[in-house]
């Protein structure tokens, strides 16, 4: 007899649409298989042959983590580009070296978190080398590309399933578990969810993170939003992850819930769909969830929502259907493609902000490259391990000849001598085998400790000269003669034993003290002090440190000047290190240049006035350029940046990077890091109104373009606008028109201008090209907060091409119909307090743990809010307030006299249980109404009657 093979079940069969097959795999699995499944590593069902699966592959800019692989610009460089096309196909690049790295180690995984879509609304945020752009409308042209990319084009299977980060409001750093991001209506729909949606729209985005942050007074992983707006835009399953430990912060540090039980439970029906806590040991989630189920926090049903939603992802990640999966075969990695789209992608990532002339460097140019990274391809945290490494001086070489190049680094050269007369002595060490940090791939790098296999410091009568880079804020590294720099590993011991500073912790920075006649060595990363003691150089927590002697043998900015002295033109390469004052967990705290490189570009200049500023960072700075005939901006460009640099300066490549995000001149001309009213603080390009040091959107060129023949027509429900755009110079080269717009006479606050389209073309001498752009009628619309609703205002809008937000070229103006402005009908819907036209000292809270907003003077002590045109008909004779806490809401018409004052008689007991409180007033007609808060009492509605 012949044994027949029983049937495949229906979630196997190919035939089957995903969501048939998907409710059969569901109701086959256990509660404890379900709720097994909300853990980030969820665990493999073997009795249905269903493998584990596990949220999460870092590849921002290139896979990372895990190893080897090809290393992009950071997303802040690729923002820089201004070019979707080229973005879509780094994408494409990164998911094809996903799944060729799967194949080889499961550990890699499919689910991918990336692309980050936070606005860069403030430049001293941290993660700023993560984002794409201060504007909303190029965030979600950048972060569409880089999806599709990651997904890929196949119109059933996905060879990758992109997550965004992080939502929502999230540009601060600091405390940023526990801060709230005060959020207005119009901020919030016209500039924080906007690159989300438009991004979500666009169909290739398979789930969200949400951020660590507060909103509105409500932790982002219990936010309405999820359910109001994100799963609103698409038919689509979206998939939400929880960022690292957030679940275990709505308890631990946010104290929002009393219990992990009901934490869980608030962000599993507020719409987190997988976990990501305690690593991969799930059990806690596990037991967290069962006791949510037992004690009827949860249901069944809420379960199976979060389970079927990550399971829509892992159908089209054709997990389920290899025999049917077009990408289960890729193989692509570390092609000669990818290294020439890493290096293209460097090239067209590079800004020329300024330049007199003495740029591109003629081919027989003596070079002097100096600073601290002219000789650095730095990385990031969520970068990969290099296997092909550029710097600028290895460019040079290369392009120039290596006789025709100079090279001083900067650092200072010291030695540090003990209070006893010896000096630190690094050991050498034969044949030690390079490590680089995460080379062999780590699911958390986090975890990675240093290297304790190469002997301790010890001291000696001559010592070891150090370089010694001070960073700002005098943060230390110092670094051995043979490269390693100092670092400290777990046994507490100092070595020199790091390739690069890095890790979640820094363990290679310190800072010197003065401390008597000498200074104390501080560790950073562990606090503590470094001791000398009979078994090494140790950092420890004593009573009496050692007392360091600073010896310094050449301060740099004398090998400097001596290197620009002989050089025909100078390029002086600053910028910053990505682990080191400014990064995820730790914000800039100003503008400026740090003070060692300042010193090293002030000697250059002194010595040769032909210098040649080239920043390489993660973020804007503030220097004056006034002295400089040249001043270059990239990101930290990846493995071809070295290269790609050196092609921009010799010429090769005509530059044509530009600015996505404003360059302040002052720290003076920043708003407050927490304050996210873009509106009422006038920030970014679209609010600010001082002069920046260099716009949004700004970029130079080795060309000239002219642009002729603006026409804009409105029919269909668009805008269509057409110019053409001609290369004047005698390069090839491109050119990023940008297109922008403005309300003539608005009758609430709009921006100065705004972007609404941009095209990068490529253009040879005299060559003319010719931009049509189609502009639906809603990008003209803003929120009106009197109607809770989008709304198109009647009225003239100017419409202005150029190459810059503020180098516009050409101007025209379209007249659009629209619905006229309506006062508010406060007699039948009230006023939400969130809901107003300006405010003074207020923030926004939560009005119930679950949804609703509510407002409150931000310091505790006062505050005032203006509703505009509020219609109080033939008249009212009542008003009645909705608060909490304690304190008082003064009402008056028009900046008039009080009218009422409100007050609870007694604090109400808790800051959610709310009391209707009355008050005579008599009004009639159309008035702005005024009220002030004093005291800390929240408001959540204002009533009238009569």
């Amino acid at each position: 007899m012949t044994a027949h093979t029983p049937p495949s079940p229906p979630f196997r069969d190919p035939r089957l649409p995903f969501a048939k097959r998907i409710d059969d795999l569901l109701s086959r699995l256990t509660p404890a298989e379900k709720i097994a499944f909300l853990h980030q590593f969820a665990p493999a069902v073997e009795r249905l042959g269903v493998a584990a699966f596990r949220t999460g592959q870092e590849a921002l800019h290139g896979v990372a983590w895990m190893g080897p692989a090809t290393v992009f610009p950071q997303a802040v460089g690729l923002g820089a580009t201004w070019n979707p096309e080229l973005v879509r196909r780094v994408g494409d690049a990164v998911s094809k070296e996903i799944r060729a790295m799967r194949a080889k180690d499961d550990r890699v995984g499919l689910n991918v978190w990336a692309p980050t879509v936070n606005l860069l609304r403030h430049p001293l945020w941290g993660r700023n080398e993560e984002g794409y752009s201060e504007d909303p409308k190029l965030t979600s042209a950048i972060a569409t590309a880089y999806t599709h990319g990651l997904r890929g084009d196949h119109p059933t299977y996905w060879r990758t399933a992109p997550v965004l980060k992080h939502w929502l409001a999230h540009n601060n750093e600091t405390d940023r578990s526990t801060t709230s991001s005060s959020v207005r209506p119009r901020v919030l729909h016209e500039y924080d969810l906007k690159a989300f949606r438009e991004t979500v729209e666009a169909g290739a985005v398979a789930g969200v993170m949400p951020a660590y942050n507060l909103v509105n007074g409500r932790p982002n992983h219990v936010s309405p939003y999820l359910a109001e707006h994100l799963r609103a835009w698409t038919d689509e399953d979206l998939l939400v992850c929880s960022d690292a430990g957030a679940p275990s912060n709505l308890v631990d540090s946010e104290h929002y819930f009393d219990t992990h039980e009901e934490a869980t439970a608030a962000s599993l029906v507020a719409g987190v769909d997988s976990f990501t806590d305690h690593g991969t040991d799930s059990s806690q989630m596990i037991g967290r969830l069962r006791g949510a189920l037992e004690r009827g926090l949860l249901t069944e049903a809420d379960v199976d929502t979060a389970v079927r939603r990550q399971l829509s992802v892992r159908f089209r990640l054709g997990e389920f259907d290899p025999e049917y999966d077009p990408h289960d075969a890729t193989s692509e990695f570390d092609t000669p493609a990818h290294r020439a789209l890493a290096q293209e992608a460097a090239e067209q990532a590079v800004v020329l902000l300024k330049n007199d002339g003495v740029l591109p460097l003629a081919p027989d140019t003596r070079v002097a490259v100096v600073g601290l990274l002219a000789d650095e391809c730095k990385l990031d945290w969520y970068s990969g391990t290099l296997i092909h490494r550029s710097t600028p001086l290895e460019g040079l070489y290369e392009r120039f000849g290596a006789e025709r190049v100079e090279f001083a680094e900067g650092v200072d050269r010291v030695r540090l001598k003990t209070s006893a007369g010896a000096f630190l002595h690094v050991p050498v060490v034969e044949d030690t085998a390079d490590a680089v940090r995460g080379a062999e791939g780590a699911l958390d790098p986090a975890l990675l400790a240093g290297r304790t296999d190469l002997p301790p410091l010890t001291t000696d009568a001559t010592g070891t000269e150090l370089a010694l880079v001070d960073w700002g804020e005098g943060v230390l590294t110092l670094r051995a003669p043979d490269g390693r720099y100092l670092s400290v590993a777990d046994d507490g011991c100092v070595r020199a034993s790091a390739d690069q500073p890095g890790g979640w912790i820094v363990q290679e920075t310190f800072r010197l003290e003065p401390h008597g006649n000498g200074h104390l060595l501080k560790h950073v990363g562990t606090g503590r002090h470094v001791c000398v003691s009979a078994d090494g150089v140790k950092v420890a927590d004593v009573e009496d440190p050692e007392v360091f002697e600073l010896v310094v043998a050449e301060r740099g900015e004398e090998a400097v000047a001596r290197a620009a002295a002989r050089a025909d033109v100078v390029v002086v390469v600053a910028g910053n290190d990505p682990h080191i004052n400014g990064r995820e967990t730790e914000d800039r705290t100003t503008l400026r240049l740090p003070g060692h490189q300042e010193r090293l570009l002030r000697a250059a200049r002194a010595a040769n006035p032909a210098t040649v500023l080239t920043l390489v960072s993660a973020y804007p700075y503030a220097v004056d350029p006034a002295d400089l005939p040249a001043v270059l901006w990239t990101a930290h460009g990846g493995q071809a940046a070295g290269t790609a640099l050196a092609r921009v300066l010799a010429g090769d490549v005509s530059p044509a990077g530009r600015l996505p995000q404003t360059w302040y001149a002052d720290d003076a001309d920043l708003p407050g890091l927490l304050d996210y009213d873009v509106i009422e603080s006038r920030q970014t390009y679209l609010y600010f109104e001082g002069t920046p040091l260099f716009p949004f959107g700004h970029g130079l060129s080795y060309s000239s373009f002219s642009y002729e023949g603006l026409t804009a027509r409105v029919e269909d429900g668009s805008v269509r606008v057409s110019f053409t755009v001609t290369n004047t110079g005698e390069v090839t080269a491109d050119e990023v028109a940008q297109l922008y717009t403005r309300a003539v006479a608005p009758s609430v606050p709009r921006p100065r201008r705004e972007l609404l389209a941009h095209h990068r073309v490529t253009l040879a001498p005299g060559a003319t090209a010719g931009l049509s752009f189609e502009v639906p009628l809603s990008a003209f619309e803003f929120w009106d907060v009197a109607q809770d609703r989008w709304r198109l205002e009647p009225g003239a809008y100017e419409l202005l091409a150029g190459a810059s937000s503020e180098d516009v070229r050409l101007r025209t103006t379209v007249t659009l119909d629209g619905e006229p402005a309506l006062p508010r009908a406060v007699v039948t819907d009230g006023l939400a307090a969130a809901g107003f036209d300006e405010q003074s000292g207020i923030e926004i809270v939560d009005r119930t743990k679950v949804s609703g907003d509510a407002v409150t003077p931000a310091d505790g002590t006062a505050g005032e809010l203006v509703y505009r045109a509020c219609d109080f008909g033939p008249g009212i004779s009542g008003v009645t307030v909705e608060v909490a806490g304690a304190g008082t809401v003064e009402l008056s018409l028009d900046g008039g006299p009080a009218l009422a004052v409100l007050s609870p008689g007694t604090p109400t007991s808790g800051p959610y249980d709310y009391v209707s409180l009355g008050a005579s007033v008599a009004a009639a007609g159309v008035h702005d109404v005024h009220l002030r808060l004093r005291g800390p009492l929240r408001l959540a509605h204002v009533g009238f009657s009569g």
